[in-house]
């Protein structure tokens, strides 16, 4: 018989002896069964006691635990078996990027995407030339940019993840992970692009164009294939016609014109890019 099944075993026993003799017999059966779950469950957790990696007599044996942990998907015990390793193994000891990174995937399944983030990058700085350090960049920054969910918010940990995600561009440009990383940087882009343009926008709103401007012109230099880019074009020349600037414009339009052949409603804001500015109406 199992530890565990013993232990409840005796749980059960214990509770029927306890209902029998402190319960009254009226009150017996209504609380019999509350009685059981709970002498089970106590004797659940006594049976199973906390995790704890210094119990294993060897680092192999340890490693190996926590990757049963992992694939079990017991998030806090494999982050303690890795977070053991990584303190307790040698610099040159083969185990401890591994260490590393299973020590990330830990965290970031468990929720703490700053540990994990952190994690991840220590196999690509300590460890450049291993196998994992090209991997490791890209969870870095998907970690990063999963605290990064909402344009309006600081954008601390989404320059993180542009960073981060960057420099597995720059160092390991050959990686089978580049194809993934540049879609997360363009969705990253998009969320920059979007931030700024709302930044624009409550300019507009307030009748402050000058200012509006300076937005719409940022999101149409630095993220010119962004989703907001388009808005940001609209706005930025309704800007210009409500201040009357006639020749920006125009060339608002021809960018515009350009950037988006066969819109529709970019052809009938601007019309052909000769009648821009005579269309603007006079203040």
């Amino acid at each position: 018989m199992r530890p565990g099944t013993r232990c409840v075993n005796l749980a059960r026993r214990f509770a029927r002896r306890f209902v029998h003799h402190v319960v009254g017999r009226s009150a017996r059966r209504s609380v019999r069964h509350t009685a059981l779950v709970v002498c089970a469950l106590v004797a659940t957790a006594a049976c199973h006691p906390e995790f704890n990696p210094k119990l294993y007599p060897n680092p192999e044996t340890l490693f190996a635990v926590g990757l049963k942990e992992l694939n079990a998907k017991h998030w806090e015990n494999a982050t303690k078996a890795f977070d053991q390793l990584t303190r307790d193994l040698p610099a040159r000891d083969p185990l401890l990027p591994p260490s590393y990174f299973y020590l990330g995937q830990a965290q970031g399944a468990d929720g703490d995407h700053l540990l994990a983030a952190q994690s991840f990058n220590r196999v690509a700085d300590a460890f450049p030339e291993d196998s994992l350090a090209p991997v490791s960049l890209y969870q870095a920054g998907r970690e990063y940019s999963q605290m990064w969910r909402r344009s309006d918010l600081d954008p601390q940990y989404g320059v993180q993840a542009q960073n981060t995600l960057s420099s597995l561009e720059a160092l390991y440009p050959d990686s089978k992970y580049m194809e993934q990383a540049k879609a997360l940087l363009a969705h990253l882009d998009g969320m920059f692009a979007e931030k700024d343009f709302l930044t624009g926008y409550s300019y507009y709103r307030r009748h402050a164009y000058d200012s509006g401007i300076i937005y719409f012109k940022d999101v149409i230099r630095l993220h010119p294939t962004a989703p907001a880019t388009r808005n940001a074009y609209l706005y930025l020349l309704d800007s210009y016609r409500k201040i009357n600037y006639r020749d920006d414009a125009t060339e608002t339009c021809e960018a515009m014109l350009k950037a988006y052949p066969g819109d529709k409603e970019i052809s009938n804001k601007c019309g052909s890019v000769s009648s821009a500015a005579a269309s603007t109406p006079r203040t």
